[in-house]
């Protein structure tokens, strides 16, 4: 089974949402995107917090991102 990862970039919280959704500034660029946490961040119960630096995986299609990491 092979999955399609999208490209990674880094980036900080700025915003924390409701239903687990965040705000990120990326690193490269003042661009803000809207995230939400990945499927294992959520089982591990892996906290985010504002000024949190994280890793990202983009969706092909543009619009949303997952954070994969924390840093």
């Amino acid at each position: 089974m092979a999955t399609n990862k999208g490209p990674e970039r880094t980036g900080t919280v700025t915003e924390s949402l409701p239903n687990i959704m965040f705000r990120v500034r990326l690193d490269d660029s003042e661009e803000e995107i809207l995230t939400y946490l990945s499927g294992k961040m959520r089982l591990h119960r892996i906290r985010v917090l504002v000024g949190d630096r994280v890793i990202l995986e983009l969706e092909p299609y543009g619009g949303k991102a997952r954070i994969t990491k924390r840093l």
